[in-house]
């Protein structure tokens, strides 16, 4: 028997620079981006669906877009 766990469910999490009526909503995975660098973003309501890789820069260029235009 192996001590080395199996691979983790991705956990994602809503911004919260997301509206709260449940329609324009962005969720990240920040144990991604701890463990990799890159930052993985994606649209809550097609979670399936497609996700942007951004880098570290990348990322806090959209986190201050939407404080400055959300």
């Amino acid at each position: 028997m192996s001590s080395t766990p199996g691979p983790r469910t991705m956990q994602w999490v809503k911004s919260t620079y997301s509206g709260g009526d449940g329609g324009q909503c962005i969720e990240w995975c920040p144990d991604h981006a701890h463990a990799t660098g890159e930052f993985l973003i994606r649209d809550s309501k097609t979670p399936d669906g497609p996700h942007l890789t951004l880098t570290h820069e990348g990322f806090t260029g959209l986190v201050e877009f939407a404080k400055h235009h959300g």
